[in-house]
C-alpha cells in the first residue's frame, strides 16, 4: 500500500494544515510538496502516534482495529457504509464548514487526520476503490501496539450485592440438550416460529425422471414441485444433460442407483457448480447488463455459515438472514459493490440498486437458498406460524433418505397406467416413452396412456410393443389385462384401426341443392360424401361455401356449437 509521502496531497497545503494541527504539529515549509514531504516525516513519530490514537473517540479507535482486521484496507464501498463517508469539500467550503472541527462521521475522523486514505487498487473485478492506512503508518501503528483489541477487564466470580442471579433469555431456555455452537448465527426458533413443519423429502428425483423422459421423447415437461428452469439446472449441473438433451449412459445410471445415491448424486453436482447460479433463479426479479456473480463462492459460504446450526433444531429464519446483514452483508459482494448490477423488479420494473434494498435481493437470497435448493435436497425441513403463512423456521438435517423403490404398477382393461411414486425410476422413464402422461390428482402416483400417436413416436425411436409388454408385465407382478396386450398386438400388425374425428359437415334440404352446390365452383371445398344430403366440409372452409351459398339465393344456418357436431344447415 503507499506510504504517506505518496498519499498526502502535494497540492492542498490547506488540507496538510488541518492535520498539522491536528496532530500538534507546525509546517515550516509553504510549499505544498515540501510540506507534505516534511508532514510525512513527523506523522510517524511514536510518542506522537500514542497521544493522538489514545484521545481518539471510540468509534474513531473502532475504524482503525476494524482495518487492521482486513490488514490495513477495505473496499470503499463497504468502509463508507459501515463507518460513515467523507463528504467532499474544495477548500473555500472546507474552510467554512471546518469539517475537521465538526466531523459527521468515524471516517471523517480519521480522514483529517491521515489516519485513513482512499485509492484505487486492483482488485478481483479490476480496479477498485479501496479505504486503507498508510503502510509506514500502519507499521508504526502496529509497533506501537495501537491495533490491538484491548484486553476485557477482570470480571470478579462473586456477584455484586443486592443483584438478582443471571437468566437465561427466553431463546436459551428453550434449547434442546444439544450444545448451540457459539458461532452459530441467529437463534432457535420460537414455538410460534415452529407451530406448521413442512417436511421435506426426496421427490426431486421423481420431478428428475418425468423430466428426464419428456426430455428424451422431444415433449415440454408438465408443472412440477420444482419449476422447470431450476430443475434443470440441476440436471446440468450433475451432468445428465446437455443443453438439449440427456446423456443417455448417465441417465441409465441415475435412474438405477438407489434412491439415496441419486440423491447424493444431484447434491453434489449443485455443491460444485459454477453454473448453478441461485441469485439467478430468484423469483420476481430481472437481470440486465452484462455484470458477473460468483455463486459457487457464495454457496460455500453459506453452507459454512449454516454448519453450526446443530441439526434437528429448528432455527429462526428471520434471526438468521438479520445476523447475516449485520455481521456479513457484503458475503456474495466481494467490493462491497451494490451499484453495478443491473437487478429489477419485474412488479414495477425498478432497479434495485444501493445496500438499501439488501434485503430485497441479497436477504431474498439467503431465503431462497435455504427454502428453495437446501429443501429440495431434502437437507432441510421447514416451518411457518400456520399453514399458508410467510416460512419462518428451519431444521437441518442431514441424513439421506433410502426408500426402497418397491412400487408396483396397476392397468386397466381402458389402458390407463397406473405408477406409484416408489415403483422404480427406471421403469417410469422407459413407460413414459410409450405413452401419453395423463393429470393424476393423487401427487403420489403418475398416470399414462398408451396411444396411437406416443406408440408411433417409440417406434421412430426403436422401441418395438414387445418392449413395453415385457416393461409392464415385469413391474406389475404379470397383472396385464389381457384385452389390453391384445390391443396393442394388433395395432403393432395393422396401425391405427378406428379414430375419432371432429368434422364440419354441410346439411342440405334436398340432393338437388348439393348437386347445384358441386357444380357452382364449390367443388374443391367438399369432402367425404356422408349421404345424399350430407358432406364434409374441408377444414377452414366455412366461409368459403357460405359465400357460394349466397351468391347461389341461398342463406345458410350456423348449427350451435353445444349441438358439438360442427354442422352448417341450409
Amino acid at each position: 500500500m503507499p506510504n504517506l509521502a505518496q498519499t498526502l496531497p502535494a497540492n492542498d497545503i490547506g488540507f496538510l494544515r488541518i492535520i498539522a494541527s491536528l496532530w500538534g504539529l507546525e509546517l515550516t515549509s509553504s510549499d505544498p510538496a515540501e510540506a507534505a514531504v516534511e508532514l510525512a516525516e513527523g506523522l510517524c513519530d511514536a510518542e506522537l502516534i500514542d497521544e493522538v490514537v489514545s484521545t481518539l473517540p471510540q468509534d474513531g479507535r473502532s475504524v482503525l482495529l476494524a482495518l487492521a482486521a482486513e490488514n490495513g484496507r477495505m473496499p470503499w464501498v463497504a468502509f463508507a457504509r459501515r463507518f460513515g463517508d467523507v463528504r467532499e469539500m474544495g477548500p473555500g467550503k472546507r474552510d467554512r464548514e471546518q469539517p475537521h472541527l465538526h466531523p459527521t462521521s468515524a471516517a471523517e475522523i480519521l480522514w483529517y487526520r491521515a489516519l485513513v486514505a482512499k485509492a484505487f487498487f486492483d482488485g478481483e473485478k479490476g480496479p477498485q476503490e479501496f479505504a486503507f492506512i498508510p503502510d509506514d503508518l500502519f507499521i508504526a501503528l502496529d509497533f506501537a501496539g495501537l491495533l490491538a483489541e484491548p484486553e476485557p477487564e477482570p470480571v470478579s466470580d462473586e456477584p455484586p450485592e443486592d443483584s438478582a442471579p443471571p437468566k437465561l433469555s427466553k431463546s436459551v431456555e428453550s434449547l434442546p440438550a444439544a450444545k448451540i455452537d457459539e458461532d452459530a448465527l441467529g437463534r432457535p426458533a420460537s414455538p410460534t416460529e415452529k407451530a406448521f413443519p413442512i417436511l421435506s423429502g426426496d421427490q426431486i428425483l421423481d420431478d428428475a425422471c418425468t423430466f428426464l423422459a419428456a426430455l428424451r421423447i422431444g415433449l415440454e415437461p408438465p408443472a412440477m414441485r420444482i419449476p422447470t428452469p431450476i430443475l434443470r439446472d440441476f440436471l446440468l449441473a450433475s451432468h445428465l444433460i446437455s443443453a438439449t438433451a440427456p446423456r443417455p449412459e448417465d441417465v441409465k445410471a441415475f435412474l438405477e442407483e438407489s434412491r439415496e445415491k441419486a440423491l447424493a448424486t444431484l447434491l453434489a453436482g449443485w455443491q460444485s457448480s459454477e453454473s448453478f447460479d441461485e441469485l439467478r433463479q430468484l423469483p420476481g426479479l430481472t437481470f440486465e447488463g452484462g455484470w458477473s456473480n460468483q455463486p459457487l463462492v457464495t454457496r460455500e459460504f453459506l453452507l459454512n455459515i449454516l454448519d453450526p446450526i446443530p441439526d434437528g433444531q429448528w432455527w429462526s429464519l428471520p434471526a438468521f438472514v438479520r445476523d447475516i446483514k449485520t455481521k456479513y452483508p457484503d458475503y456474495q459482494r466481494p467490493a462491497g459493490d451494490y451499484d453495478s448490477w443491473f437487478i429489477k423488479r419485474a412488479a414495477d420494473g425498478v432497479f434495485l440498486r444501493g445496500f438499501a434494498n439488501w434485503d430485497e435481493v441479497d436477504g431474498a437470497l439467503i431465503r431462497y437458498f435455504i427454502c428453495g435448493p437446501l429443501y429440495w435436497l431434502g437437507l432441510v425441513d421447514l416451518a411457518a406460524p400456520e399453514e399458508g403463512a410467510r416460512l419462518s423456521a428451519f431444521r437441518p438435517r442431514q441424513t439421506m433418505l433410502n426408500t426402497p423403490e418397491d412400487g408396483k404398477l396397476s392397468i386397466t382393461s381402458q389402458g390407463k397406467i397406473i405408477v406409484p411414486r416408489l415403483a422404480p425410476r427406471a421403469a417410469r422413464y422407459q413407460i413414459a416413452r410409450f405413452t401419453e402422461c395423463e393429470f393424476s390428482p393423487n401427487v403420489d402416483e403418475y398416470r399414462y396412456r398408451a396411444t396411437p400417436q406416443s406408440l408411433k413416436r417409440a417406434a421412430a425411436q426403436g422401441l418395438k410393443v414387445s418392449h413395453l409388454l415385457s416393461l409392464l408385465a415385469k413391474n406389475s407382478g404379470g397383472q396385464v389385462p389381457p384385452i389390453f396386450v391384445k390391443a396393442l398386438q394388433r395395432w403393432e400388425v395393422n396401425g391405427t384401426e378406428a379414430r375419432i374425428e371432429t368434422l364440419t359437415v354441410l346439411k342440405v334440404s334436398k340432393p338437388e341443392v348439393l348437386n347445384e352446390l358441386r357444380a357452382f365452383k364449390a367443388a374443391r371445398f367438399l369432402g367425404e360424401i356422408i349421404g345424399p344430403t350430407t358432406v364434409v366440409l374441408q377444414s377452414g372452409a366455412e366461409s368459403k361455401v357460405m359465400g357460394i351459398l349466397a351468391e347461389m339465393g341461398l342463406l345458410t344456418e350456423v348449427k350451435a356449437d353445444d349441438a358439438q357436431d360442427g354442422s352448417l344447415k341450409k
